[in-house]
C-alpha cells in the first residue's frame, strides 16, 4: 500500500461527495421557490439511503469477485472482509475499504441526479422506495457489469473511465422513465429558475468534485490521472462554448444558465473518456456534447412532450451517450496503455463496442426503472395530487419553506 495514493483517493472521495449537495444546490436554484426545499431533499435522501444499501450488500453485489457477468456475489455483505488491506482486483496500493467508500460516492451521486426528471412532482415516500429498490436492481448490476471483475461490459472491452454508462446513462434513462410516468407538472410553461446564483453556486460545486469523480477513477496520480485531470477541465470549457455558440446563433442572447448547463454537459460528455483521450480530443468532445445536449434539452424535450424538469436526460442520458461514443472514436493506447484505440487511432470495433454498451445499459435501465416504479404505485401515490403541487411540495410535504417574508 502506498500512502500517497491514499491520501490522494482520499481527497477524491471527499471531492465526489460534494457533488451531491452541490447538485442539491444545482437543483434547487432551477425550481420554483415554493419546491427548493423538497427538491434538495431528493439529494440528501439519496446519501441517506444508499449509504446504508451501499454497507449492507449494495457494494458486494457491484464488485464481488465471486459473481458472474451480470452481479456480484454476497461475500462481502455489511463490509465483511472490506478491510484496510488492499484488494489487488482493484487496486495494490489503496486501502479496500477507502476503494468501497469512493466507490459509495458515486452510487450517492448516481441516485440525486435522476431527480432532476421529476422535481416538483414526485411524492418524497415514493422516491424513497424507488431509491432502495433502483439501488439494489439497477445500479449495482450495471456498475458490476462495467468495472467489477467478471462483468460482461469490463471483458467486452468497452471502455467507461468514470461511469458515463454507470452514473450518466443510467441516471439519464431513469429519468426520463419516471417523466414519461409521472406526467407533466400542471404549469410546465410557466417554470423558469427562482435563483440562478444557487444554480451558479451548485454548478460550480459539481464542476470542483467532477475533478475527483474524473482524475480519482484512475486510482493512483500517475500519468493517467494528469490526463484526466486536463481533459476534465478542457471539456468543461469546451462544453459552454459548444452550448453558447448554439444559444446565441438561434435566441440572439448567450445566457448564465446555458454556460453552467454548458460545462456540466461537457463534463458529462468526457466522464467515460477522462482517461483514455488526448486534450485536443477532449476539447471536441466537450464542444460537441455542449452543442448536443443544447439539442437534447430543447429540441428533443419539446419533440417528444415530455417533462423532464431539469434535464436529467437531456444533460446525461445525452451527454452520457455522445461520451461513450466519443470514448469509440477517441481513445488512444499513447494515453493509457491499459485502454484501447478507437475510430480514428485504427480501431473501428471499439465503436463498436462501446454501442453495444450503450444500448444494453438503455434497454435494462429503461425496463427495469419502468417494472420498479409500477411495482411503488401498488403501494403508495407516487405523484404529488394537484393541491399540493399548487401550492408547492416544500409547505405540503414537509412543512417548511425555503423563504419567509419579513
Amino acid at each position: 500500500m502506498q500512502m500517497a495514493d491514499t491520501v490522494f483517493m482520499f481527497l477524491s472521495t471527499i471531492l465526489v461527495w460534494i457533488m451531491t449537495p452541490g447538485i442539491a444546490l444545482f437543483y434547487g436554484g432551477m425550481v420554483k421557490s415554493k419546491n427548493v426545499l423538497s427538491t434538495a431533499m431528493y439529494s440528501f435522501g439519496s446519501i441517506a439511503i444508499v449509504s446504508i444499501i451501499w454497507v449492507l450488500f449494495g457494494y458486494s453485489l457491484a464488485f464481488s469477485v465471486h459473481g458472474n457477468p451480470f452481479i456480484g456475489g454476497l461475500d462481502w455483505v455489511g463490509l465483511k472482509g472490506v478491510t484496510f488491506n488492499p484488494n489487488s482486483d482493484y487496486s495494490a496500493t489503496i486501502p479496500h475499504n477507502l476503494f468501497m467508500m469512493y466507490q459509495l460516492t458515486f452510487a450517492v451521486l448516481t441516485a440525486a441526479l435522476i431527480s432532476g426528471a421529476f422535481a416538483e412532482r414526485m411524492r418524497f415516500s415514493a422516491f424513497a422506495i424507488f431509491t432502495v429498490l433502483w439501488s439494489i436492481l439497477v445500479y449495482s448490476p450495471v456498475a458490476h457489469w462495467v468495472w467489477g471483475v467478471g462483468g460482461w461490459i469490463r471483458n467486452l472491452g468497452a471502455l467507461d473511465f468514470a461511469g458515463g454508462n454507470v452514473v450518466h446513462i443510467s441516471s439519464g434513462v431513469t429519468g426520463l422513465v419516471l417523466a414519461i410516468v409521472l406526467g407533466k407538472r400542471k404549469d410546465t410553461v410557466s417554470t423558469v429558475p427562482h435563483n440562478l446564483p444557487l444554480t451558479i453556486l451548485g454548478g460550480a460545486l459539481v464542476w470542483f468534485g467532477w475533478y475527483g469523480f474524473n482524475v480519482g477513477s484512475a486510482l493512483t496520480l500517475n500519468d493517467v490521472a494528469m490526463y484526466a485531470f486536463i481533459n476534465t477541465n478542457t471539456a468543461a470549457a469546451a462544453g459552454i462554448i459548444g452550448w453558447l455558440v448554439v444559444e446565441w446563433l438561434i435566441n440572439k442572447k448567450p445566457t448564465m444558465l446555458g454556460a453552467i448547463s454548458g460545462a456540466v454537459a461537457g463534463l458529462v460528455a468526457i466522464t467515460p473518456a477522462a482517461g483514455f483521450v488526448t486534450p485536443s480530443s477532449a476539447i471536441l468532445i466537450g464542444f460537441f456534447g455542449g452543442s448536443i445536449c443544447y439539442w437534447g434539452v430543447f429540441w428533443v424535450k419539446e419533440k417528444f412532450g415530455y417533462d423532464d424538469a431539469l434535464d436529467a436526460f437531456g444533460l446525461h442520458g445525452i451527454g452520457g451517450t455522445w461520451g461513450g461514443i466519443a470514448t469509440g472514436l477517441f481513445a488512444t493506447k499513447s494515453v493509457n496503455s491499459a485502454g484501447a484505440n478507437g475510430l480514428f487511432y485504427g480501431d473501428p470495433s471499439l465503436v463498436l463496442k462501446q454501442l453495444i454498451a450503450i444500448v444494453a445499459t438503455y434497454f435494462f435501465v429503461g425496463i427495469v426503472s419502468y417494472i420498479i416504479i409500477k411495482v411503488v404505485k401498488v403501494f403508495v401515490p407516487v405523484r404529488a395530487n394537484e393541491q399540493e403541487e399548487s401550492l408547492g411540495l416544500d409547505i405540503t410535504l414537509h412543512g417548511e419553506k425555503a423563504y419567509h417574508e419579513a
